[in-house]
């Protein structure tokens, strides 16, 4: 049996979790709608929200490479965002449910 070296190999693409908080001025921006979006073109599972620090939380699963791309796009954020800070924090993944979504937490305005 011959090998093709060009032949596509599927690489394993083993689930994690990473839990992300965006500092800044991150809400009322549509900082969450952006998140929503992001995480959802890349398939992945999870929740954002607004924070009664005035932070964001966004909490992702999937493969990793998936949100090592969303880790960049919330570091740019929406046009009337102004990220300072992204602090990732990796974790293995547990189970999120299905899909993406917006919650409500500590923020009195959710």
């Amino acid at each position: 049996m011959s090998h093709d070296p060009t032949a596509r190999r599927d690489v394993p693409r083993e689930a994690a979790r990473l839990d992300i908080s965006v500092r800044g001025r991150v809400q009322g921006v549509g900082y969450r709608v952006f998140a929503l979006r992001e995480a959802g073109r890349l398939e992945l599972d999870g929740f954002v929200s607004n924070e009664a620090d005035g932070s964001v939380r966004i909490v992702a699963e999937g493969a990793r490479i998936d949100l090592e791309a969303l880790l960049e796009r919330l570091a740019d954020g929406p046009p009337a965002a102004i990220v300072e800070r992204v602090i990732p924090r990796w974790e293995p993944a547990r189970g999120l449910g299905t899909g993406f979504r917006i919650e409500s937490r500590a923020h009195r305005g959710d």
